[in-house]
Formats: C-alpha cells, sequence, structure tokens
C-alpha cells in the first residue's frame, strides 16, 4: 500500500477509477491513511498541494474534502482567499471525476465558473457529485461543487466543465 501511494505521489501511477478507488479504500483501512491519501493525491497537481485539503469521501462520481482555515490561505480580509476557494473546488472536482473516470478515459478542466456567496471562515468543506461518463463519452461534462463554512452555510459555488475524452497516452 505505501510503496503504491509513493508511485502515485510520484506519477509513475497513472490515475483511473480503477487505481483511485483500490488505493482509497486500502488507505481508509489503515491509521492516517487517508492523511496519506490526500498527500499522495495532491502531489498529482503540486499547486493544488498548496491549501493542504484533506479528502474524507472518495466514490466513483463523489468527493468531498476540506481545508482548514490556516494563514497560508487567507487574504487581506482575514477570511479564506478566492482562489484557495476555486483550488479546493477544482481539488473536489478532479477526484470526484477520476474516481468515476472509465479506463482509457481522461479529462481535463477547460472553464471554471465560481459563485462567491460570503466571506468564508473556519474549516470550509468541499462537495462534488457527478454522474460518471459512459466508457465511449466524448465531450464536455459540467460538474457543480458546492463550499460551505463549519455552520452548513454555501461560501461559495463553483461550475467546473470538463472535456472528456480517449486518453491518448
Amino acid at each position: 500500500m505505501l510503496e503504491s501511494l509513493r508511485n502515485l505521489r510520484a506519477g509513475a501511477i497513472r490515475p483511473n477509477a480503477d487505481s483511485i478507488g483500490r488505493l482509497w479504500r486500502t488507505a481508509c483501512k489503515m491509521p492516517g491513511g487517508k492523511a496519506l491519501f490526500s498527500a499522495a493525491a495532491a502531489r498529482q497537481a503540486p499547486y493544488t498541494a498548496t491549501i493542504g485539503a484533506r479528502i474524507l469521501e472518495l466514490a466513483p462520481g463523489h468527493a468531498r474534502l476540506e481545508m482548514a482555515d490556516r494563514p497560508a490561505v487567507r487574504n487581506h480580509l482575514a477570511c479564506v482567499h478566492a482562489l484557495a476557494l476555486a483550488n479546493l473546488a477544482e481539488f473536489a472536482s478532479g477526484l470526484s471525476m477520476l474516481a468515476g473516470l472509465p479506463a482509457g478515459r481522461r479529462g481535463i478542466v477547460v472553464r471554471i465558473e465560481v459563485d462567491y456567496l460570503k466571506k468564508a471562515r473556519g474549516t470550509i468543506t468541499a462537495a462534488a457529485d457527478v454522474v460518471p461518463p459512459s466508457a465511449h463519452f466524448e465531450g464536455r461534462l459540467t460538474l457543480p461543487v458546492e463550499l460551505y463554512d463549519a455552520a452548513g452555510q454555501t461560501v461559495a459555488r463553483g461550475r467546473y466543465h470538463w472535456q472528456i475524452g480517449p486518453d491518448r497516452r
């Protein structure tokens, strides 16, 4: 398991629904496994790792993550920075998409829309759900992501537009 997470972190494993799901289920059984998996997954996109998000739930087409409110993600207004929120939402969107993406398919974000509804303070949770595409789907999928604070109030909503097509690597 640890070797598989190291390989994921190093980019030696090509993430797909099977590998992501198998690693997640195994990690959940280990003490500290979710934290280890979260770090390995974030390393796939180094910029994403800067927000320190933790994966709470992961299933095909579903992801729930949280990000602690800390100085590194705050702005001059003493709340969570808009781009840290967008980054958290993109990470949730990507994980939910990857966890349901059939073998031989790949996806890339081609458009991001985020509505900021109120100042975000405290731990922020992102939830993303999508019906995974079929094995032969090609085209765009729009994936909504909801971000809410510890009181359950929505602080932002994102729409991540994914272009899905064959994996040419």
